[in-house]
């Protein structure tokens, strides 16, 4: 609880048995209310072991959702059980839970309604081991969107952020993609409405077992990352009526 504000961490989980105790184990509980871990059709003991660890919500998908499709059930049941700032923590352990309270007292103080852990402020994302080409497309991709959609954000490809509930209640994040584009909607939805977004520095940390998308994956997601960010300007100009923009 912070300040009478209920703290939900919400975990997108797919295969993170080899992660998810070191990552929930840096989780602030004396802070954190409660944490929810959706955990989509992985072929590990991920679910067990979250029971296990004593995590306060498992969700198990019985068939892959994708990744859009695990934060959309970890933002309906946050929503559900009263969340007033929730923060979504990867288990993967490539970002640590230990930046949570600042995330949190950002959001808590009314500062700002959103958050982002940003790799890419200061030197986070090559001395984790960030590989090179997915550098220069993070940089490349995030100086286009911030043409297109008006706004000046370090990245917009991270998976570490905390969000207000008055953020969820607003954007219709239901209808985005199951796929990994979901993230850049949901910006790109947070940006449409007038939000407020910060960032904070972070480490990060490549690893074997770190979940990591191949080559292909990361060429369909940056096309998809053009493809809302256009859509976003033709919003804007009145050009398109997109389902993703409205309350």
């Amino acid at each position: 609880m912070y300040k009478d504000k209920k703290v939900v961490v919400v975990m997108p989980a797919y295969n993170a048995a080899l992660t998810l105790e070191k990552t929930y184990a840096e989780v602030p509980r004396d802070l954190v209310d409660e944490v929810i871990l959706c955990d989509d059709a992985s072929k590990d003991e991920t679910s067990a072991l979250a029971k296990q660890l004593g995590v306060d919500h498992v969700i198990t998908h019985p068939r892959n959702r994708g990744y859009g499709g695990n934060q959309k059930s970890l933002y309906n049941k946050a929503l559900e059980i009263g969340a007033d700032i929730v923060i979504m923590v990867h288990p993967d352990y490539q970002y640590t839970p230990l930046l949570i309270p600042t995330m949190c007292n950002i959001i808590g103080e009314g500062l700002y309604p959103v958050v982002l852990a940003s790799r890419i402020l200061g030197k986070g994302a090559l001395k984790g081991g960030m590989p090179l080409y997915k550098y220069v497309a993070n940089r490349f991709l995030t100086a286009t969107q911030n043409f297109l959609v008006s706004y000046k954000l370090s990245e917009y490809h991270t998976g570490y952020r905390a969000f207000s509930r008055e953020v969820l209640e607003t954007i219709n994040f239901n209808a985005n993609d199951d796929d990994f584009v979901f993230d850049n909607e949901m910006l790109s939805q947070i940006i449409y409405h007038g939000f407020d977004i910060a960032e904070v520095t972070c480490p990060t940390k490549y690893f074997e077992e770190a979940s990591s998308i191949n080559f292909a994956r990361s060429s369909k997601y940056g096309l998809g990352v053009l493809r809302v960010s256009m859509m976003h300007r033709l919003n804007k100009w009145g050009l398109a009526k997109s389902k993703i923009y409205q309350k």
